[in-house]
């Protein structure tokens, strides 16, 4: 995983390739400053120590991330598909839907339910109904997480969650087609999860 630091414009679009990930140190100019997501899929999570990457959010096209609203040590935004974002003036009393706040709390009501298995499935739909797209018989998810990544994600070691996703493969509830960065799960596997929102 490589982080920079490069100095944000305000008006032109920073690319990041899949798999490149940038560190969004807070300062003391941010409180009027968001990324906003122009193209592609990222993961947003701590870079702290103590928390070991833990994601806290996932963000597309038309959503924002306030730089007001980070820690102290930050936040790094990883990109899942090729990424451009830009930085965006915004109104410090501006009120309404926080992406990054809302992911964070489904992620937390995943983590509450009751067994991996629930979790795991509650994950997918979670996942395929905010970032993928109906395609024929399949929903398509346009990424793939590594099994270590959704292990953090449901609370589980990386073994279980790859003994999980075989089980739903076998029912031919997933599809991870060969050559493809993406997944295809079953309909009904979305919608039965859950939490279905």
């Amino acid at each position: 995983m490589s982080f920079h630091v490069p100095p944000l414009p305000c008006a032109a679009p920073l690319r990041l390739a899949t798999g490149q990930s940038l560190l969004i140190d807070p300062h003391p100019g941010a409180s009027a400053t968001s990324l906003e997501v122009l193209e592609g899929v990222a993961r947003v999570f701590c870079p702290c120590e103590e928390t070991g990457g833990m994601t806290l959010a996932f963000l597309q096209a038309g959503d924002q991330l306030r730089c007001d609203r980070l820690c102290s040590d930050g936040v790094c935004v990883e990109a899942l598909t090729p990424l451009s974002f830009r930085r965006s003036e915004h109104a410090s009393d501006e009120a309404g839907f926080d992406a990054v706040n809302e992911w964070t709390l489904q992620l937390l009501r995943i983590r509450h339910l009751g067994s991996a298995e629930q979790r795991l499935h509650a994950l997918l739909s979670l996942l395929v109904r905010r970032l993928g797209r109906r395609c024929g018989a399949w929903c398509d998810l346009p990424f793939r997480l590594t099994h270590e990544r959704i292990g953090e994600l449901i609370g589980t070691t990386r073994v279980t969650t790859t003994r999980l996703l075989s089980r739903i493969r076998q029912q031919e509830l997933l599809d991870v087609p060969s050559g493809q960065s993406g997944l295809r799960l079953a309909p009904a596997l979305v919608e039965s999860a859950p939490l279905a929102a």
